[in-house]
């Protein structure tokens, strides 16, 4: 009886995080920094609340302050901000700098990113070496996205669903969103749910596509209830911020602990700190 008492009291102290956790616009000045920095896996999780509002200002200047104490992802999430523009004006090789300073940091997306732009050498040169070496190091640390793309472009892995996803990657890779988003609306159409995910990425962003957070949400329900962490992670932001679905902070719990179920690092991080007495 006790621990059952006990495991509700814990469920009360993630929804009550949640539920206090911040996801106004606000300005940079208006952003507690020092919170953030002193609980840096939830400001990342802040950073990308901010991202999906389209408060890319916010998410910037959050990731910014985390990046400058070395933090990973914060580093990959610029990245994204520089390589497309969002929020910033953009900068390749800035966002190659925080890439590379990411992927040095242990972070296994920005592995498997520097992986595909130097397989495809439209962003940055062609380097097959360098492709294949982080692409590598993502997979020997268990990233599922490297170990998959390896037995693909090795050869181990050759159906016309991997040829048709090596094709979306690297046209992703290339910044041609439009060939991305039709290759993988097929995809999904198949019920693959990778790409399905990815596809919600485009809507989320409006790259290919018009922005659409209601459609990228429908997707990353699909892909969520599928199994797949990363559609799980995105959907649990979704619902706490109340962009794309109605806002539902407990069902926001509930796919945040089946990503970090599945081993995916922000919701464990997430769930690890809003745990915390």
């Amino acid at each position: 009886m006790f621990k059952r008492i006990q495991l509700y009291r814990n469920h009360l102290r993630r929804i009550l995080l949640l539920t206090i956790l911040p996801v106004t616009q606000l300005s940079a000045e208006e952003i507690d920094l020092n919170e953030i920095l002193r609980n840096t896996s939830m400001g990342n999780y802040r950073g990308y609340a901010e991202f999906k509002m389209a408060h890319y200002g916010n998410a910037h200047t959050i990731w910014q302050a985390l990046a400058e104490r070395g933090n990973a992802e914060a580093n990959f999430n610029l990245g994204i901000l520089y390589e497309d523009g969002l929020g910033v004006r953009q900068n390749l090789a800035q966002a190659l700098r925080y890439y590379e300073t990411a992927a040095i940091g242990g972070s296994f997306k920005a592995q498997y990113r520097l992986g595909l732009l130097y397989f495809v050498g439209e962003i940055v040169p062609l380097d097959k070496v360098k492709a294949k070496r982080w692409l590598t190091e993502a997979a020997a640390g268990g990233d599922r996205d490297s170990i998959e793309m390896l037995a693909i472009l090795s050869g181990t892995r050759s159906s016309k669903r991997d040829r048709e996803f090596l094709r979306a990657e690297t046209a992703h890779a290339s910044a041609d969103y439009t060939q991305a988003v039709e290759i993988w609306q097929r995809l999904a159409d198949n019920n693959d749910i990778i790409s399905r995910t990815r596809l919600a990425w485009l809507y989320e962003k409006g790259q290919g596509v018009k922005r659409n957070l209601k459609r990228a949400a429908e997707l990353f329900r699909q892909s969520a209830m599928e199994g797949d962490a990363d559609a799980q992670y995105a959907l649990a932001v979704m619902l706490q911020t109340g962009k794309g679905q109605p806002k539902d902070l407990v069902e926001s719990e509930v796919w945040l602990q089946r990503a970090a179920d599945l081993g995916h690092r922000g919701a464990s991080l997430a769930l690890a700190n809003t745990t915390k007495k």
